[in-house]
């Protein structure tokens, strides 16, 4: 019971990753083609200033909470995707950067490559999430001893000999940025205003389609390469609110979106993740992280979890510090100004 408890507040944890810190990346994905000039360039950069490196301490709160709920699937994970691992951590130091130092120099061609930088490394960072979500999804060869190893690619076919990049996990990487993207236009739309929030606005309008077709096709795929999923959503039913939540998110995004009604676009885009995450935590479980070699060999809440002594008296601990940690967040997100400034 104990575990399932962990792996509930690990999901929580990592959609609430993706919604925060999914704009900040979708901002900077969108800020080189909605912006024109460098003010408004600012003026994006300026939307997520006060919170980008706030929203990656839930990624850190994430890979914390699962190092210690479920060691062995963080072993066998950070082992088997260390290549993949590394390249997260390179573009998240280089997204880092390129905020801090855009502004240092005055240049005509140091401004524009950083600029370069944030939006490059803000589309590679969505692209990887979708595919290592996709990875889960799918399952990897784990064996008897329970570890793994991915090439970075093989023959494209989500088989037993896959790569972390085949076609399932390259659509998972497709369906993430344009997700992502009509996030980061919500948000943008949200806190600008003029002609760079109508751009936005504009932009979000498009990729939602793009939104549309991703997510119908992940979806069927999901359900064809891993049949857990329907299995699970067949033996407990209840499970359909989550991709009914993700749904109603969905549409809401088109309905607000029209009406310019933008905070209501983006809080919609925000249940739309949520939903769609949660859906597929739901449709995994118990799995952690499953093997297309064997379903016996896959990691679970339960051969996968640390001991229920430790389990228990982490929780004490675990729940004052993110309580204190959202009153952190609540607290910066109040103060934020409702539209950006010069």
């Amino acid at each position: 019971m104990i575990a399932t408890v962990w792996f509930c507040l690990v999901a929580i944890l990592i959609a609430g990753y993706v919604v925060l810190d999914g704009f900040d990346l979708g901002a900077g994905i969108v800020h080189l083609f909605v912006a024109h000039n460098d003010r408004e360039r600012r003026h994006v950069l300026r939307s997520i200033g006060p919170v980008w490196d706030g929203n990656e301490v839930w990624l850190l709160a994430g890979g914390g909470t699962l190092y210690f709920a479920f060691p062995a699937l963080y072993s066998a994970a950070f082992s088997g995707f260390y290549l993949a691992l590394m390249l997260v951590l390179w573009l998240l130091i280089l997204r880092g950067i390129s905020i801090e130092f855009r502004s240092h120099v005055e240049s005509p061609l140091w401004r524009p490559f950083w600029d370069l930088v944030f939006g490059g490394s803000s589309a590679l960072l969505a692209l990887l999430l979708g595919a290592a979500l996709g990875n889960v999804v799918r399952g990897v060869p784990l064996g008897s001893d329970g570890f793994f190893f991915l090439p970075l690619w093989t023959n494209f076919q989500p088989g037993k000999n896959a790569g972390i990049v085949d076609w399932y996990t390259l659509l998972a990487g497709a369906a993430s940025f344009a997700a992502l993207t009509v996030h980061g236009c919500y948000w943008v739309a949200t806190r600008t205003e003029g002609d760079l929030q109508q751009r936005a606005r504009s932009l979000g309008a498009k990729t939602w389609w793009a939104v549309l077709v991703s997510t119908g096709l992940i979806t069927l795929a999901s359900f064809r390469l891993q049949p857990h999923l329907a299995q699970q959503f067949s033996l407990h039913p209840w499970g359909y609110v989550f991709p009914l939540l993700a749904l109603l998110g969905f549409a809401g995004m088109r309905l607000y979106g029209s009406r310019r009604r933008d905070r209501g676009a983006f809080l919609c885009s925000c249940l739309y993740l949520a939903g769609m995450l949660t859906s597929a935590a739901f449709g995994v479980f118990p799995y952690v992280l499953p093997s297309n070699v064997s379903a016996d060999a896959g990691l679970t809440v339960f051969n996968a979890s640390a001991a229920p002594y430790g389990l228990y008296i982490g929780l004490t601990w675990w729940i004052p510090g993110m309580i204190l940690a959202g009153i952190y967040s609540f607290f910066v997100y109040r103060r934020l100004p409702a539209k950006v400034l010069d």
